[in-house]
């Protein structure tokens, strides 16, 4: 399904579709503004603890009754770092700091879903759900969740968890050029 976008969200004018880039988009026909398609950005934890991931059990669709990593989306003015941290703590109790990026899913469709799943060190807390997203919580390692309604989804992220090859992106912390608000990963 396509997103039709009928008025500019500049100008309020009305938007036409023109060939942009090789691409049919809508574009105002009374400023500049061209409607580039319309995305989400969800945001995923691994946290591991004694050698287990923290997971949550939905409460709510989609996903009800489904183990999941901790996450969310972000919301328009928050760095993406600090969206992962208060979505684990919301949803879990757990204080865990980023480390770096240990995975990407790319879901092109109507509204284009990019999921990065950050790696996270645990700081503190005990799992406890927030009883409205999630209605429980916990640190399991791969043979627990063997026997649990485990997210398809959920279970390659805890593969990338336990066995992944590589430290992923990690946050630079220091780069050569102070780029205020931005949030910079580096390999």
């Amino acid at each position: 399904m396509e997103v039709e976008v009928n008025y500019c969200s500049s100008c309020g004018g009305r938007m036409e579709i023109r060939e942009i880039d090789g691409t049919p988009r809508s574009a105002c026909t009374a400023c500049s503004f061209v409607h580039w398609g319309s995305y989400s950005i969800g945001v995923g934890a691994l946290v591991k603890r004694d050698d287990k991931l923290l997971l949550v059990r939905r409460a709510q669709n989609p996903g009800k009754g489904y183990w999941t990593n901790p996450g969310g989306y972000i919301e328009q003015l928050e760095p993406i770092e600090e969206t992962i941290v208060r979505e684990v703590m919301e949803e879990s109790g757990i204080e865990a700091v980023v480390t770096g990026v240990a995975a990407l899913r790319d879901q092109p469709r109507s509204i284009h879903n990019v999921y990065i799943a950050f790696a996270m060190d645990y700081v503190g807390g005990e799992p406890r759900p927030d009883d409205v997203e999630v209605d429980a919580a916990g640190f399991f390692s791969l043979e627990e969740m063997a026997d649990m309604n485990v997210a398809p989804f959920t279970r390659w992220l805890a593969d990338v968890a336990f066995r992944g090859q590589s430290r992923g992106l990690l946050k630079d912390g220091a780069p050569i050029v102070t780029l205020d608000g931005l949030g910079l990963f580096r390999v």
